[in-house]
């Protein structure tokens, strides 16, 4: 599993979309960002539907996920 409290471009608050960790500054789940991206979308494309993220905070979000995966490995 991977700790998202080291990733600066998320947040966590129990109290906003059920405690799921979310863009920094947005509602947005970065769960969204996985599934979408799993269904064939782009980045670009993400970022176009999910105003409020940037094309920054992804790339982020996806090196983080690297990371973790590697040092899980």
């Amino acid at each position: 599993m991977i700790d998202w409290s080291t990733c600066p471009a998320v947040e966590c608050d129990p109290a906003r979309v059920s405690g799921a960790w979310v863009f920094r500054g947005t509602r947005i789940p970065i769960a969204a960002l996985f599934e979408n991206l799993e269904d064939g979308a782009s980045v670009p494309q993400f970022v176009a539907w999910f105003p409020g993220v940037s094309i920054e905070q992804t790339r982020v979000v996806l090196e983080h996920a690297a990371q973790s995966s590697l040092a899980m490995a």
